[in-house]
Formats: C-alpha cells, sequence, structure tokens
C-alpha cells in the first residue's frame, strides 16, 4: 500500500473555493503545471514564495509515493509591460536600454533565477519549457481558435472573442468576474479599437517596425500573447485535461481566466481538475512592491544589505519562515519575525543533528511516551495531507525536537519506547525536515563550534555552583538564555542545553 493511500490529500481549489479530496486522473501519477518567471529581471522574493510553495507541493506528492511530472515555464516573450495587450514586451524592453540581444538578457535572468532556486533548496521542475521554442504550437492554436469562430485577426493581431466563448462556455469561472461589468470597465488601449469587445485578449500581436522580437505567420510578423504560451505548454506536456495549475494569486485574472477559456475553446473540455493559488507577501504590512521601495531581492536578504533590514538572514532561514505561514495566507516580512524565524529555526537544525546520532538502546517501554510519539508522528502525516499545511507541520516538529533534546540529555532513554516506534519517530522528523519541507542541517562546522562554545560555559556553570558562586552561575544561565539557549537540569546533576 502507498502512503498516499493511508495519507490522502485534500487541497482547497480555487475553482471550486473549496476543500476537495485530491483525486489524480491516472492513478500514481501526478500532473502539475506552474506559471514561471518572465525572465527580464531578477526574481524577487514574492516570486520565490510561489515557487517554494509547488516545490512544496511536488516534494509531498513524491514522498507519499505518487510520481509527478511537474511543468513550471520560462516566459522569454509575450509578457507586455502592462501585463495586458499594450504597452512593450518586457524583454525586449530590457534589451533594448540594456543595448543587448532579448536571448542574452533571457539568459542572464534565467540563470540568475535557478541560481536563486538552487539557493532556498527549490527543486527543478520535471520539464521547463520556454515560450520562445514553442511558437509553432501557439500559432496552431490560434488558428484552431479562429476556424472554430473562437477568435478573429484584425490588422496582423489576432484576438480571442470572449461574448462568443461565453456563449456556450463560463469566462470567469475562476476568477468570480462578471462578464457584462468586465465589458463596461476594461481599459481603453492603444489597442483598443481594434478589439470588439474591451474585455477580448491578444492571441497574436502584430510587430511594429521596432518591435525586436518576431515571428513570421499567417498573419504577418508578430509575436503571440501571454496567456497563450502557457495553454500551449501546458497541454503539450501533461494532457488536454491534467491535474493541478498553479500560480501566484495575482496571475487568478486575467492570465489564468483566460488559459481556461482558451484551453476550453480550442479542445471542448475544461484544462484542470485542481487550481491552487499561493498568496502575497506583505512588508510591514504594506504590500511588497519596487515603487514603495520595499521590496526585497534574495541577495539582500541575505547580505541585509537593505534599508529595512537589521541584518542578513540565511537561505534556509527564509525558507523556514515561509513554510510557517499557510501558502493561501498573506506572509509579512519583518525584522521581529525574521530574527524569531532564526532563532526557531536553530532549534529544529539542531535537533536535526541530534536525532542522526540517537541510537536505541534496550530500556522499560513507557507507554505514556509510546502513545506520545505515535501521535507526534501521525500528525505529520495528517497536517500536511490537509492542504499542505506547513505551519501545523512545523508545529509538530517543535514538540518533537523536544523529545529529541529529552533523549539527546538523557532525561528520557531511547530505551522508554520501542525500537520499532524510536526508527520510525527518527526517520519521520528527518524526513520531514528535509524531504518534504526541504530545510537543511545548518553547517555541521558551526554547529560543533556552538555546541562546544555552549559546553565549555555549563562547565564554567557547575565549577561556579560547586564553589558557591551562585551569581556567576545565575549570570550564565541568564546570558544563555537571552541569547536563545535554554539550560536543562537533568540527572545527577547532569546539565544539557537547547535552542528556543
Amino acid at each position: 500500500m502507498k502512503l498516499y493511500d493511508q495519507h490522502p490529500i485534500n487541497l482547497t481549489n480555487s475553482l471550486s473555493g473549496k476543500k476537495e479530496l485530491f483525486k489524480p486522473i491516472t492513478e500514481g501519477y501526478v500532473g502539475m503545471y506552474v506559471c514561471g518567471p518572465t525572465v527580464y529581471n531578477n526574481v524577487h522574493l514574492g516570486n520565490t514564495r510561489t515557487f517554494l510553495t509547488f516545490d512544496i507541493v511536488s516534494r509531498y506528492f513524491r514522498f507519499l509515493g505518487l510520481k509527478v511530472r511537474y511543468v513550471r515555464n520560462i516566459t522569454d516573450v509575450g509578457h507586455l509591460t502592462d501585463d495586458g495587450d499594450d504597452g512593450e514586451d518586457k524583454i525586449g524592453k530590457k534589451a533594448r536600454l540594456e543595448k543587448l540581444e532579448p536571448m542574452e538578457v533571457v539568459k542572464r535572468y534565467t540563470e540568475d533565477f535557478h541560481g536563486v532556486m538552487r539557493l532556498f533548496n527549490i527543486l527543478p521542475p520535471s520539464i521547463e519549457p520556454s515560450a520562445t521554442a514553442h511558437i509553432i504550437e501557439q500559432i496552431e492554436i490560434t488558428k484552431k481558435l479562429i476556424d472554430l469562430g473562437l477568435a478573429y485577426e484584425v490588422n496582423g493581431s489576432v484576438y480571442f472573442d470572449v461574448k462568443k466563448y461565453n456563449q456556450s462556455h463560463h469566462y470567469g469561472i475562476l476568477s468570480g468576474r462578471n462578464i457584462e461589468e468586465l465589458m463596461e470597465s476594461g481599459r481603453d488601449l492603444d489597442s483598443q479599437d481594434e478589439k470588439r469587445e474591451k474585455v477580448d485578449f491578444a492571441l497574436w500581436k502584430k510587430a511594429s517596425e521596432e518591435h525586436i522580437m518576431r515571428w513570421p505567420s499567417p498573419w504577418g510578423d508578430g509575436f503571440p500573447g501571454w496567456h497563450i504560451e502557457c495553454t500551449v505548454m501546458s497541454t503539450k506536456y501533461l494532457g488536454e485535461t491534467f491535474d493541478i495549475h498553479g500560480g501566484g494569486m495575482d496571475l487568478k485574472f486575467p492570465h489564468h481566466e483566460c488559459e481556461i477559456a482558451q484551453a476550453t475553446g480550442a479542445n471542448g473540455k475544461v484544462p484542470v481538475n485542481y487550481w491552487l493559488h499561493s498568496n502575497m507577501l506583505t512588508v510591514n504590512g504594506q504590500k511588497m512592491s519596487k515603487s514603495l521601495g520595499n521590496s526585497f531581492l534574495p541577495a539582500e536578504l541575505l547580505s541585509g544589505n537593505h534599508p529595512l533590514l537589521d541584518k542578513g538572514y540565511g537561505a534556509m532561514t527564509t525558507r523556514f519562515f515561509m513554510l510557517q505561514s499557510h501558502y493561501s495566507s498573506t506572509l509579512d516580512f519583518s525584522n521581529e519575525a525574521l530574527q524569531a524565524a532564526e532563532k526557531a529555526y536553530r532549534r529544529l537544525s539542531t535537533a536535526l543533528g541530534a536525532v542522526k546520532s540517537l541510537t536505541h538502546s534496550e530500556g522499560k517501554v513507557d507507554e505514556t511516551l509510546s502513545t506520545e510519539l505515535s501521535g507526534l508522528i501521525d500528525a505529520c502525516y495528517k497536517n500536511m495531507s490537509d492542504d499542505f499545511n506547513t505551519a501545523k507541520t512545523l508545529a509538530v516538529l517543535f514538540e518533537m525536537s523536544s523529545r529529541i533534546n529529552d533523549f539527546k540529555s538523557g532525561n528520557r532513554k531511547t530505551g522508554d519506547v520501542s525500537a520499532e516506534l524510536f526508527e520510525n519517530f527518527k526517520k519521520t522528523y528527518i524526513a520531514f525536515m528535509e524531504e518534504v519541507l526541504g530545510l537543511q542541517e545548518e553547517s555541521t562546522q558551526s554547529n560543533n563550534a556552538l555546541d562546544g562554545a555552549i559546553k565549555v560555559l555549563i562547565e564554567l556553570r557547575k565549577k561556579a555552583r560547586t564553589d558557591r558562586n551562585y551569581a556567576l552561575s545565575d549570570k550564565i544561565r541568564d546570558d544563555l538564555k537571552a541569547a536563545g539557549i535554554q539550560l536543562k537540569d537533568g540527572k545527577d546533576g547532569e546539565m544539557s542545553y537547547e535552542l528556543e
């Protein structure tokens, strides 16, 4: 029996707005598509949180024994500066400003993106297709939509006819938008006089004389629209209907709504069974944005070189910090929150190093402790299978770390539980830390140095107590506590410590 059969996943489907039991189209397999970066600039932390969310999703499915085909694209053409059908191509604009070829821009920022993903231990997808490598497919689906009467060509550009589509389908099914209101409230764009309705969107755009990125098509030289690329690449690699489509909350409309319309119109079937959306980052309660000066690049967070940061924070501390909140909740960055995360992650990491060195010893089984450890193991699976709730899973891991510290200090013996239960407890803590949550143990060298330094202070405190120098003994204890290190008195006068 697969682990998934024992711990099936319930997830919140943005399409229904409800939590649903996940049932894969093909038993034992998961097909998942996530909208990747537009590679015209350095990836920022808001992007990082989205990709971390779906790293966790794919990790947990695999951990439960399912085979995952995870497709995450690279947008290297077609994403315009207003996120719609007007303005310059973001990559073309960057190329013009920096006097580079567009593919130089693409290569530079794709490599930056991959570097950031490695830094935060975000695993690569199964397939990483790019928009420019699928121009032919995008032209073909556009032709198909014209033939079906769901798209029309004007002056070398092709637009999707939302009103016509809505006669037999529901445009707004994902976002809850009302088509009549959209037709009234749509923005007036330069291309508006070409469209039949304001709500219509571009499948293919005619390239102006100064437009750098262009390809020949039946309608003249041009380039694809932003939405069509994801429809093409997701269905090409995952099938006309696949399991999960993910992305940031900001993509729900219009990008994901348009994807649904294009795929449903072209193939006559719903393209995705479950939609998952991660929420945004805020900074001190405000939305993160470049215009407000409160957005962070990963390098700035790690170095501390930013006006809003008191210091730098490690990649694993940052990953841990993001996992403390459910992916569907907003996450607020502040120095206080990051400092607390740093201290908390150090505690889990120290326990991770400690549990690897623990072995089972013979002893008398304590039924109360055995029941507690079994409950903690079950709780890890229960919380992760409940909509990938990393926050509640971490709370369980903190409880487990306390038991690990008890074993390490000698306050409890590993023989107080059966060998089978102890090994399961040990294996579960390591697996959920490293495989599921992707949290790596801090540097062994720095851990050993810290451990050595604390042990020296413990010996000094023991000598102070022997000498009845209680003032010094209390000062060592209080100073360590202020630094996030709690001393614990064990049996026979032995002392151990625990990171708070």
